[in-house]
């Protein structure tokens, strides 16, 4: 083992920077192609958000707004949206974006053959049909679709769909083939050494959208660094001698890390909450746990604060809102949730008539998610209130077929990453009859979903938020703990990062001198 390190650690050394704006980043995995939205993954999508863009993207309160659009007009009926086009912005080719630009890249993107991500988003199958799409003039494109959608926007911004991105047609090769990213974000694709390393050059030509200051994915976005070499390095430990020696610049780390690498005079670690929700899921239609009063005796059992500080220690902070921290959803309603008094729990384990039946937490031990250490504090707590809580734990293939089939009783399990709110709520709400992987079976909470789904106006879907969130807390169908973390540790030298919605972005940082 050590010999192995050793030699990875070489690897490192060698391939570290050696131009002054220039930094090497460490990552888990390869990309899996640089064709945006085609043969991705989010380590896939992470580096293409950094070389194209779309219409629109989202801010960091989880909102599409206008990217490469300068502004988007809805008409009275909700059915036609017109996108006028930001002026001047170039391709890393130099050519000028055009609306011509946007109708090519939608007509690929819906070409079967392309095999795009999210084609089955627009095509009806989805139920949201777009039925035509023009180009009036050069800097206006007109996108006509068969219902009122309040989530239109939303799904062209999506990161799985690379954010619906405009690329220029010399992104494919004459015969139609695919060759690269001829995209307007503000790096450009360089060099890709399958297995080993891909990186990214300054786009010079980038043209940042205004507001001063970084936005998610809109805002101000200048590509201040020369080159980004992203380095394949699987290895944890590999990654922690790296940044060390300072072979590496940045990379995310794992929680037990953290404190480690904090100490060190030449490194600093940033931890920011993304939208991925781990959460105790119940199967309210088991013989014990479909008693309310037992479910809501389990949520008021467990300190919130002990679980978070099981896998991200003084990192993390609670949230038991179905809607992620950082989404402009989340206010005042949804700050109030499920709250530990241990008194009430008892109390509420006799209102329920529990007479001491087993309940079974199902886990896994995988090292990035927290399943195992939150079921593991959960048991002690429901335990010292007189649960008889006990954990199995899985593999991960065979809880995910458990969690398919509704097949347990509790788990500790992660819902990933979902920014409007009708969409993270849909995720776990349904008929169990028809998908019984589905948590929350409540017909009248769905009516309020659909109308989430339809409804446009900002005052009045967050009416509907703040109703979903009261009932999910009165109900407890499942109890929602935290947020999920990026965890990056970077050389005190990188200045301006910061991670967001476990994406490295890295416009806007610089290097001290």
């Amino acid at each position: 083992m050590n010999r192995l390190l050793a030699s990875a650690f070489t690897l490192l050394v060698l391939a570290s920077p050696a131009a002054a704006q220039s930094v090497t980043v460490a990552v888990a995995a390869d990309i899996r192609s640089n064709n945006p939205g085609v043969n991705r993954d989010d380590n896939t999508d992470d580096f293409a958000l950094q070389l194209v863009e779309g219409l629109v993207g989202y801010n960091e309160g989880g909102v599409a707004t206008p990217l490469l659009a300068e502004k988007v007009d809805l008409s009275a009926d909700g059915k036609t949206y017109t996108f006028t086009l930001r002026p001047g912005v170039k391709f890393h080719n130099g050519a000028e974006l055009t609306s011509a630009d946007v109708l090519w890249s939608w007509t690929r993107y819906m070409d079967p053959k392309t095999d795009w991500r999210c084609t089955s988003e627009f095509d009806g199958r989805s139920g949201l049909k777009v039925e035509s799409v023009t180009a009036p003039d050069a800097r206006t494109v007109v996108m006509q679709i068969d219902k009122p959608n309040a989530l239109f926007l939303d799904t062209l911004a999506r990161t799985d769909c690379a954010m619906t991105a405009i690329l220029h047609k010399d992104s494919v090769k004459a015969d139609g083939s695919w060759d690269k990213p001829i995209g307007t974000g503000p790096y450009k694709f360089g060099e890709w050494k399958r297995g080993e390393y891909f990186t990214m050059t300054a786009f010079e030509g980038y043209k940042s959208p205004s507001g001063g200051q970084r936005d998610g994915y809109v805002g101000s976005k200048r590509p201040l660094l020369k080159e980004v070499k992203f380095l394949i390095v699987k290895d944890p430990a590999t990654v922690k001698a790296g940044l060390i020696s300072g072979a590496l610049d940045l990379s995310e780390i794992l929680p037990s890390d953290a404190a480690e690498l904090k100490k060190n005079p030449k490194l600093s670690v940033v931890a920011e909450p993304n939208a991925v929700r781990h959460v105790f899921l119940i199967q309210t239609r088991d013989a014990v746990m479909g008693n309310q009063k037992l479910r809501q005796a389990i949520a008021a059992s467990l300190d919130m604060d002990e679980i978070v500080a099981a896998f991200y220690n003084d990192l993390g902070k609670p949230n038991t809102s179905p809607i992620y921290s950082g989404s402009s959803y989340f206010g005042e309603v949804e700050k109030k949730g499920h709250v530990y008094d241990a008194a009430r729990a008892k109390t509420l384990l006799k209102e329920a008539g529990y007479k001491g039946e087993k309940i079974v937490i199902l886990a896994n031990k995988r090292p990035v998610v927290p399943s195992f250490p939150a079921a593991v504090v959960a048991q002690q707590m429901l335990q010292s209130v007189g649960v008889n809580a006990e954990i199995e734990v899985l593999d991960w293939a065979t809880q995910l077929d458990r969690f398919n089939k509704g097949n347990y009783q509790m788990q500790s399990f992660s819902f990933s990453a979902r920014f409007d709110p009708a969409i993270a709520f849909e995720q776990f709400s349904g008929p169990k009859d028809k998908q019984p992987r589905k948590t929350w079976d409540n017909p009248e909470a769905q009516k309020l979903i659909d109308k989430l789904y339809v409804t446009s106006d900002r005052a009045e879907r967050q009416k509907l938020v703040d109703d979903l969130h009261k009932r999910v807390i009165d109900e407890v169908p499942m109890i929602f703990a935290f947020n999920g973390l990026d965890i990056v540790a970077h050389a005190k030298r990188v200045q301006g990062f910061k991670p967001w919605q476990s994406k490295l972005r890295m416009w806007e940082v610089t290097l001290a001198n």
